[in-house]
């Protein structure tokens, strides 16, 4: 039997399947491969069909076959463009393939005819036309300015549209200048091929560039289709003078959590239906805003919701077979047998093929086949098979006799099944012996041909025979039935009473036959336990053969329930039970409900949920905001919330604000977990309640006043049409100016008006304000006009050599009453001579101080130094300049021939003197550093002539010395 069962036959099933592919025209490959493969016994034959007719494979033909394989030689767009389908076929049937097409990719080359030039005036918008040629598939696009590889980035104030290869430019500058041409590649497997345009060029009217509101050049469709799980971009960019900022929007529900990217791209990755909706493009800047807006539309090729699978039905027996599939539009339904149409769609009710009229005809060998449910849509097309074999068998009972030793146990049930192979059904007959069984009090045969015995006595041993029959033969199958004694629970668990994290130990014993192993098992609410995967909650008490008993650790609310020992054997079983209730912290309320929603509360209601056996003593209030995703408890009225309430009221929340809430229950036992959250509601709106802060200002042009503040966060807006008015005067003036500031990012205000003297003091307040009202002045500040560069020059500036590279500048100060604003200190310019003070060197020093010491200049040179004060407006008149020369580097040569000399406990250090050259500076002496180890630190010797003496330890072994020369020019290069 297992011989024949490994080489049944059955129908062609596909392993592979021909794709989509695309051929680029020009290829230097000469053929193209659609595979096709199947498993099947007897082997498959192929054949394939090109839009939908036979192709004929001949020996001279550019088609021919491997394996299932269709190769195409040379293949030519006019003759070999097109669908095609693979049919795999042997003796049980044919099955027809998906269909792929074969397309050829091309990209032809630009016009040839010249681009004309565009002329604008500086600052405002451009777009520049790409006009691609003929290609497919799609390509990518960049922008050539004037050579080869200079690209044209994408910063914001350049775009370029993938949709259109188009770019647009939303101000133009000087840098525009330029010719432009447009540069588009094609990619198609390892083939890339690129081509660009003629060049156009881009020339500016100069004048002054005012600013503009935004106006939205690249648009997305009114419409855009994309099928469910691919990526969809939307393009939105807009001329501007200041460069506009682009901002995305769902209009219909929240920001999905796919989108990549900002500015003029909106990506949405792996796209679902919950992302279907109208989207909203805003282009704005301190000029105004425009707006543009579209729908995706979300389709889905189809989807198997329910298939077709083999299936061996009886001669003469009924058949329903139905498929399912999903998609949008909605895909229809059609059926194949053996690659060809049958006539009705719907559910497969055979024979339909053959009886249409007659819905109740019984099955007949002939109706064996491959059946095949095609489901489509015009985005695609899905495929399921399945292969029906009828059968016609005498009974057999090879596969499945009767169970030769039946065990059962006394005064228990036995079930003894009897399930020939037979088609059609065979009627069953059983005896004991000679007697004919028949249904009684104790005895029942099922429709099935089972034979089920109860109250088991030892008068029920024997011979046991199950009789099959059908008109195609007969067959019988004998079991011998034995019985023992019944398995019984000793000692049954009982119920217990816990909190969540304590131990407890189920108990249950009992005895069996002792000619049969017994076995115990445990379920909670009558599922089974597996041990391996409880996490170490569950263990088995004891190892002994009669006992079962049950360890529980650590329990949890989940633990809670019926708990069911079972006792069993292989012929019977017996089962006790008993409650265990686990006593925790509450579980989730349900059912957040948000209303009456107001500027600073709102009513909250909710249902209870379990108070997991310890009653809920009281509730609390968490909220987040769109600001954060850290949940915060919130102040309610009442301030304690009773465990038998069910609504609260939330109260100081932030006017127009995003908030979601949820509710968390407790007890004496802790809190519980939180429910899920309530939908997203937003506050009204409301006028502000709090002034900017940081205000402050100064500097700038003359002539202007500047204030500034820092922006108010998002949390203190309430209300949308946010922005500030700001206030000021002359100090000791009577009247206010008042200027209105639009959008909450807005940080400064610059007020110009000729009248106005350099570092005048200004008093200046603000407040916000919203479409709702104004809010609360903030105290006033005093601000002074832009400064002007101080007039005086410091004098009696003094330059000194320290080093070879170092100098010391020294000067009088001007005096405070000289400058009209805050002197922030003085900057010293110093240059060599024969340069132009243009080249010159600067160094600042902050505050009143009037000294700078200057490093890293050379050695041996003339400087010239000037000395400038500052403010924030700028630099004043220059010092009159003053001489220095440095000195004269160190010699480079480092002392030699180091020596020492022990004399009891002194030890002489003697080198060889070193002589300065003409262009080194004079030697006044010596530095050494001495150190007993590499652990202590170093002491400093200095010594006139080539020689120094040193005190040393009595337990002195080595030390480290390192000597150079020292000198107007600074130190040399040590010796060690």
């Amino acid at each position: 039997c297992q011989a024949q069962s490994s080489t049944r036959s059955y129908g062609p099933v596909f392993e592979e399947q021909p794709s989509h592919t695309l051929f680029p025209e020009g290829s230097a490959e000469e053929k193209v491969t659609l595979t096709c493969r199947a498993r099947a016994n007897p082997p498959a034959t192929y054949r394939w069909k090109m839009n939908g007719t036979d192709i004929e494979v001949e020996p001279d033909s550019r088609y021919r076959l491997v394996a299932g394989d269709l190769v195409i030689s040379n293949p030519m767009k006019a003759k070999d463009a097109g669908s095609y389908q693979c049919l795999a076929s042997n003796s049980r049937g044919t099955v027809v393939s998906r269909e792929a097409s074969l397309r050829f990719g091309f990209l032809q080359e630009f016009s040839a005819e010249e681009r004309d030039p565009v002329r604008i005036t500086e600052g405002w918008g451009v777009m520049f036309a790409c006009s691609p040629p003929p290609h497919y598939p799609g390509l990518s696009y960049r922008w050539l300015l004037n050579e080869f590889p200079n690209f044209i980035p994408a910063d914001g104030r350049r775009f370029v549209s993938q949709t259109t290869g188009n770019l647009y430019i939303a101000k133009t500058e000087a840098s525009d200048l330029g010719n432009y041409s447009c540069f588009a590649t094609s990619h198609i497997d390892f083939i890339t091929k690129s081509v660009f345009s003629k060049f156009s060029r881009l020339s500016l009217a100069a004048e002054d560039a005012r600013q503009f509101a935004p106006s939205i050049k690249a648009r997305f469709p009114a419409d855009t289709y994309a099928l469910a799980g691919q990526a969809v971009t939307l393009e939105c960019f807009a001329f501007g003078n200041p460069v506009p900022q682009i901002k995305w929007r769902k209009l219909d529900g929240s920001q999905s959590s796919k989108w990549i990217g900002s500015e003029p791209l909106l990506q949405i990755q792996d796209v679902g239906f919950e992302d279907e909706g109208t989207y909203e493009c805003e282009a704005e800047n301190i000029k105004g805003r425009d707006t543009h807006q579209g729908r995706i539309i979300i389709q889905a090729q189809p989807e198997w919701l329910k298939v077709i699978s083999d299936t061996e039905a009886d001669i003469g027996s009924d058949l329903r077979w139905s498929c399912a599939a999903a998609g949008k539009p909605r895909p229809t339904v059609r059926w194949l047998r053996d690659g060809q149409p049958l006539s009705s769609p719907g559910p497969l009710l055979l024979p339909r093929c053959k009886r249409i009229s007659s819905p109740f005809s019984k099955l007949v060998l002939e109706d064996s086949g491959m059946y095949q449910c095609v489901a489509e849509n015009k985005h695609g097309t899905v495929y399921a098979s399945a292969e029906l074999t009828v059968q016609a068998l005498a009974p057999d009972f090879r596969l499945s006799p009767v169970k030769r030793l039946i065990p059962a146990a006394r005064s228990g049930k036995v079930i003894i099944p009897c399930q020939p192979r037979a088609a059609p059904k065979a009627t069953v007959l059983w005896t004991k012996g000679t007697e004919l069984l028949v249904n009684s009090s104790r005895v029942t045969i099922t429709a099935d041909g089972t034979l089920i015995l109860q109250n088991i006595s030892k008068s029920d041993e024997g011979k046991y025979t199950c009789f099959a029959e059908n008109f195609m033969g007969k067959a019988n199958s004998t079991g011998i039935l034995s019985v023992r004694d019944a398995t019984k629970i000793t000692l049954a668990p009982s119920s217990a009473d816990i909190n969540v994290g304590e131990n407890l130990t189920l108990q249950c014993h009992a005895s069996h036959d002792p000619t049969m192993d017994l076995t115990f098992t445990w379920a909670l609410d009558d599922f089974p336990i597996d041990f391996d995967k409880s996490e170490g909650h569950y263990r088995r008490a004891s190892v002994k053969e009669a006992i079962g008993d049950l360890s529980i650790s650590n329990a949890q609310l989940r633990h809670s329930g019926r708990y069911t020992c079972t006792a069993q054997t292989v012929v019977d079983s017996a089962s006790e039970s008993a409650t265990l209730t686990v006593r925790g912290p509450p579980g989730p309320p349900g059912g957040v409900v948000v209303r009456d929603i107001s500027d600073t509360s709102v009513q909250l209601s909710w249902s209870r949920g379990f108070d997991n056996h310890s009653p809920i003593a009281r509730y609390l209030i968490e909220a987040r905001t769109l600001l954060s995703s850290k949940w915060k408890q919130m102040r309610t009225n009442p301030v304690n919330i009773e465990g038998n309430a069910e609504t609260a009221q939330v109260v100081n929340l932030i006017p127009w604000m995003d908030y979601e809430f949820r509710v968390l229950a407790s007890n004496i036992l802790g809190v519980g977990e939180p429910s899920l959250p309530s939908s997203k509601i937003r506050t009204k709106e409301a006028a502000p309640t709090v002034a900017p802060s940081g205000l402050g200002g100064g500097g700038g042009a003359p002539n202007e006043l500047i204030i500034n503040w820092t922006p108010t966060l998002r949390d203190y807006q309430n209300g949308d049409g946010f922005g500030y008015l700001v206030s000021f005067r002359r100090k000791g003036s009577q009247g206010w100016l008042t200027a209105r500031v639009p959008h909450a990012e807005s940080l400064h205000y610059v007020y110009r008006n000729e009248s106005i003297a350099p570092y005048t003091p200004f008093e200046v307040k603000i407040k916000a304000y919203n479409r709702k009202g104004e809010g609360p002045e903030s105290l006033t500040a005093i601000v002074y006009s832009a400064e002007e560069e101080p007039k005086v020059a410091p004098y009696r500036v003094v330059a000194k050599s320290v080093l070879s590279s170092e100098m010391d500048v020294s000067w009088e100060p001007v005096e405070q009453g000289d400058v009209t604003g805050v002197l922030l200190g003085y900057e010293i310019r110093y240059w060599k001579d024969g340069d132009k003070e243009e080249a010159a060197d600067r160094v600042r020093t902050a505050g009143l101080v009037t000294s700078a010491h200057v490093t890293g200049l050379n050695p041996n040179t003339n400087y010239h130094v000037s000395v400038r004060a500052y403010n924030r407006a700028g630099t004043g008149p220059p010092s009159a300049s003053t001489n220095v020369t440095t000195t004269r580097p160190p010699p480079k040569r480092p002392p030699g021939n180091i020596s020492w000399t022990f004399s009891g406990s002194t030890v002489t250090i003697k080198w060889d003197p070193v002589v300065a050259r003409a262009d080194e500076s004079a030697v006044t002496g010596y530095k050494m550093l001495y150190r007993q180890d590499s652990h202590s630190a170093p002491t400093l010797y200095l010594a006139s002539k080539s020689r120094i003496d040193i005190p040393v330890p009595e337990d002195f072994t080595h030390a480290f010395v390192q000597i150079r020369v020292t000198g107007p020019g600074g130190d040399g290069t040590p010796a060690e």
